[in-house]
């Protein structure tokens, strides 16, 4: 498992991530298998939000109940955990994010979190309130550290200059098929390509001169959670058959190559795996550190349908 030193943090971890939106109908063993089974990956980073489950609070709160870390193994590992999502709204109120937290908290049966996020861009946010909920979190001890999720450069500036801690994560949609964040790049100053389009300001560009790590969500999603592109040849037969040659060649699944492909960038992504499934966790682990050529990464990038101009 390869693990980054991660910038503005002190912390160290694996570039693996397992995110644990979808364990409300796991039952408690299955939840420590699940766990138990990232750790023996190396993988030592955990996702939640308050809004993951029926009901707030809901995944924390099964991860708290079936996961009672000892101190020692609490110090080992990173608890990371989002807020701002409410029904019908986003709220970034300083009154909103410390109660969200401290429901966290209690939940997750931690005394504190090694990374806070703020879940999605509010429209109505007041930067003041968010400096003014975050030095109150750092102050108590209950944060650590703290970054945003599906933020703009332009909303993190702006965030920037009331908050005094850095804001050292931005969690983004990133897979093979959907790529935007990257494409764009390839396909600069061409005007009649779609792919050429900025439609997020820069954020990896951003990300790398700023030194904020890059979370990656749903990894292999074709798209906004309307299935995985692994497998699908009627929409990505290109695409599968690629993956399936390179998975041949280095002897491991094409759910490994499809988590090789993004940590293979340079701007030493975070892979967030949303599986619930222990053997693909452990498929997953084997693309952390597997190093794709230049042009096998292209390839793939082609075969999803992106063009080199």
């Amino acid at each position: 498992m390869k693990t980054l030193a991660l910038p503005q943090t002190d912390l160290t971890a694996s570039n693996l991530i397992l995110g644990l939106m979808r364990i409300t109908d796991l039952d408690d063993e299955a939840i420590r298998t699940l766990v138990g089974t990232a750790r023996d990956e190396g993988i030592d980073f955990f996702d939640h939000a308050d809004v993951y489950g029926s009901s707030r609070h809901q995944c924390e709160q099964r991860f708290g109940d079936a996961v009672r870390f000892t101190g020692s193994e609490r110090e080992q590992v990173k608890i990371q955990t989002k807020t701002g999502i409410v029904p019908g709204a986003f709220d970034f109120s300083k009154e909103h994010i410390v109660e969200s937290v401290d429901a966290s908290l209690a939940a997750l049966r931690t005394d504190y979190l090694d990374v806070l996020l703020l879940h999605r861009p509010d429209a109505l946010v007041e930067p003041e309130e968010v400096a003014a909920a975050f030095d109150q979190l750092e102050a108590s001890g209950k944060v650590r550290n703290f970054g945003v999720s599906n933020h703009t450069p332009g909303q993190i500036e702006l965030l920037k200059k009331y908050v005094r801690q850095p804001l050292a994560f931005n969690q983004v949609q990133l897979s093979i098929t959907h790529a935007p964040l990257i494409a764009a790049g390839v396909a600069a100053n061409m005007a009649a390509l779609d792919q050429s389009v900025d439609r997020d300001n820069g954020i990896l560009d951003y990300a790398r001169l700023h030194d904020i790590t890059l979370q990656a969500w749903s990894p292999f999603q074709k798209q906004f959670f309307n299935g995985v592109f692994l497998g699908d040849r009627e929409t990505y037969p290109e695409l599968n058959d690629a993956i399936d040659e390179l998975a041949a060649k280095y002897d491991v699944t094409p759910t490994a190559i499809a988590v090789a492909w993004i940590t293979r960038h340079p701007a030493d992504f975070q892979v967030v795996l949303g599986t619930t499934k222990p053997e693909r966790v452990r498929e997953a682990a084997a693309g952390s550190d597997l190093a794709l050529t230049r042009v096998e990464w292209y390839r793939l990038f082609t075969a999803a349908g992106y063009t080199l101009p």
